[in-house]
């Protein structure tokens, strides 16, 4: 287990070198950055500590004209490493770079005045009371102030001390948790290897094998090997890791693509919710307060970056807690993002920090959704930890309806409208209550076509529950009500139907109807009393029947992706019907469909798990 730090300050003051004396390694990796002396582009070097701990570093450059690649390194760290030469003081890059780190709400670290031997003790200690000032008016109030030479090896002892304690108190407060996720900075090819990533390790362990998703971009990539500080492992934790990937998608991998073991995790966004903040007022250059409505800057998130608008307009601009204030940032480009995600907005010309935020939300609400914007549901969702179920109730409520259900307002709502309907015909289908459900929930929120049968179905479910309605198979009628029961000749009718449609290739519901001699009113009983399972106005299934349909396509799933092709083969039946199954089951989520054939749904183990009970 390690940390990842970060060094900061201006060009010349010795970065590199003072790596270079800790770790042994040369983090100037390009032989342009060797020739000139200054590093060009983000690299690399690890410490092992006493205990066994692993510091990793990540040198940026210092020049002014290469913020956008210390802001790649930066995006991903845990900590940082402020350097400050004792014979220059405090530079122009030193105040840019703590303002970045800041803006990042970078919270621990230490600063390291070097080249010790080139002055005087009281130079020093000018240089390091300036640099304990500057720092108490930012995120990193409070840290350590050392004093290194690199070329002496003066104070390095008590540096690599300092940094144990330093990587003590990071563990101690937890590296961040959840799926594995790996934002890729260097992207190379290795002779008889093929295309290697490199980046910092977030999350869960990596294994050897695994599949992760490239976001943005879609598709995925096999972990072919895995290394850490140049050895090959099985398994690799947070920290720096390098990749070796396979699949066809790796053509396309970049610096800034996300590699996330979970799918959902991470999303491709060119839109988001975020929490700004004033970037902290170090030099002449850094920004007054928050950006207003519609300034454009640079976006820098993890290792990507692209230009963004600020939208701070009626509702979207409401003061937060803490000094935030929320926003719509709008992005040239998607970039992989998730919630609770740090970034920063800079203006590169002329230079400036503006703000540094936090992503709230990274697919925010659209259309008609966006007029539940209110001032107690965003501070309720910047209160909340990302991600945690306080959070998830925070944005149902900001949204209204969500794959996780929907806002209590809104739930409310759409139940009366189905009690109202109900109330008002006696008996109706859930088929027509779903159409009832899916008009009072588009009036009030905007919301994915491909939930509202679940999300209505789920309301019918709560008020069956509630005892406001009652439901025999699939209708639903006010509760105590009951149907009139049938008399002998329509008993008669019914089951010669029932017996016909017990088939896997049923005739059309019309045609079977008509030769058992079963009139409407024996169809409408045949599915209230759950005898048969009707799809759509001319096709219909024995229930017993349907249910072993059902009942075989869930099995097949489970199996492996299940296709169209591969169920009609094995049920002996023909597209028409193998179609039918399939996107009622969908529908239902009992069955999801995905790119490579239907897998269980969420709702698989809930209908399917007994052959007893309706099917719908």
């Amino acid at each position: 287990m390690g940390i990842v730090v970060g060094t900061a300050g201006h060009i010349d003051h010795g970065k590199t070198t003072l790596l270079r004396a800790l770790t042994g390694i040369d983090a100037d990796r390009l032989p342009e950055e060797r020739r000139r002396g200054m590093t060009i582009d983000v690299g690399y070097a690890h410490l092992t500590l006493a205990d066994g701990t692993v510091v990793d570093f990540v040198d940026v450059p210092g020049h002014d004209r290469l913020v956008g690649n210390m802001l790649v390194g930066a995006g991903e760290i845990d900590a940082a490493l402020l350097v400050v030469a004792a014979d220059d003081g405090l530079r122009a890059q030193t105040l840019e770079h703590l303002e970045l780190l800041d803006g990042l709400a970078i919270a621990d670290g230490l600063v390291v005045v070097t080249k010790t031997d080139a002055v005087d003790a009281g130079r020093v200690a000018e240089v390091a009371a300036a640099s304990r000032d500057l720092v108490a008016r930012t995120s990193l109030a409070g840290v350590p102030v050392l004093a290194v030479s690199a070329t002496t090896g003066a104070g390095l002892a008590p540096l690599r001390d300092a940094l144990g304690a330093l990587a003590a108190r990071t563990l101690a407060r937890g590296l961040p948790a959840g799926p594995s996720r790996l934002a890729i900075d260097r992207v190379f090819r290795v002779k008889g290897r093929g295309l290697v990533v490199t980046g910092t390790l977030r999350g869960e362990w990596l294994v050897t094998g695994a599949l992760l998703a490239v976001v943005p971009g879609g598709g995925s990539i096999r972990v072919r090997e895995l290394q850490v500080h140049g050895q090959a492992v099985e398994r690799a934790g947070p920290g720096r890791v390098a990749i070796n990937v396979a699949g066809e998608d790796g053509r396309s991998l970049e610096r800034g693509t996300v590699l996330a073991s979970d799918p959902a995790s991470v999303v491709a966004s060119d839109r988001w919710l975020v929490a700004l903040r004033p970037a902290a007022s170090l030099g002449p250059r850094t920004a007054d307060g928050v950006p207003a409505d519609r300034s454009r800057g640079q976006v820098h998130l993890g290792t990507s970056r692209a230009g963004g608008v600020v939208g701070r307009a009626g509702r979207d601009g409401v003061e937060l807690a803490g000094g935030e204030v929320s926003a719509i940032l709008r992005i040239e480009a998607p970039l992989a993002v998730a919630p609770g995600d740090r970034f920063v907005l800079r203006r590169p010309s002329p230079a400036a920090t503006l703000a540094g935020g936090r992503v709230l939300d990274p697919a925010p609400a659209r259309g008609v959704s966006r007029r539940r914007t209110s001032a107690d549901r965003l501070n309720a969702l910047a209160a909340a930890a990302s991600g945690s179920d306080a959070w998830a109730a925070a944005r149902r409520e900001l949204h209204g309806a969500l794959d996780g259900g929907l806002a209590a307002d809104v739930a409310a709502a759409v139940e009366d409208a189905i009690v109202s309907s109900v109330g008002e015909h006696g008996e109706v289908p859930i088929a027509e209550l779903r159409t009832v459900a899916s008009r009072a929930l588009r009036r009030l929120v905007s919301v994915e076509s491909r939930l509202l049968p679940r999300l209505a179905s789920d309301a019918v479910d709560r008020l069956v529950a509630a005892g406001r309605l009652s439901r025999e198979a699939d209708r639903v009628r006010p509760p105590g009500a009951g149907a009139a029961a049938p008399g002998p000749e329509l008993v008669a009718a019914m089951d010669r139907l029932e017996a016909a449609l017990a088939t896997v290739t049923p005739p059309p519901l019309s045609s079977a109807a008509r030769a058992s001699g079963c009139p409407p009113a024996g169809i409408r009983e045949l599915e209230r009393s759950n005898r048969i399972v009707r799809l759509d106005e001319d096709l219909a299934w024995a229930f017993g029947t349907y249910r072993d349909l059902a009942a075989r396509a869930l099995a097949m799933a489970a199996a492996e992706p299940l296709t169209p092709a591969a169920y009609r083969d094995a049920t002996g039946t023909s597209r028409k019907y193998v179609m039918a199954i399939l996107e009622d089951l969908d529908r239902r989520a009992i069955l999801r469909r995905t790119p490579d054939g239907h897998v269980p749904g969420p709702r698989a183990s809930r209908e399917l798990a007994t052959s007893e009970g309706s099917p719908r």
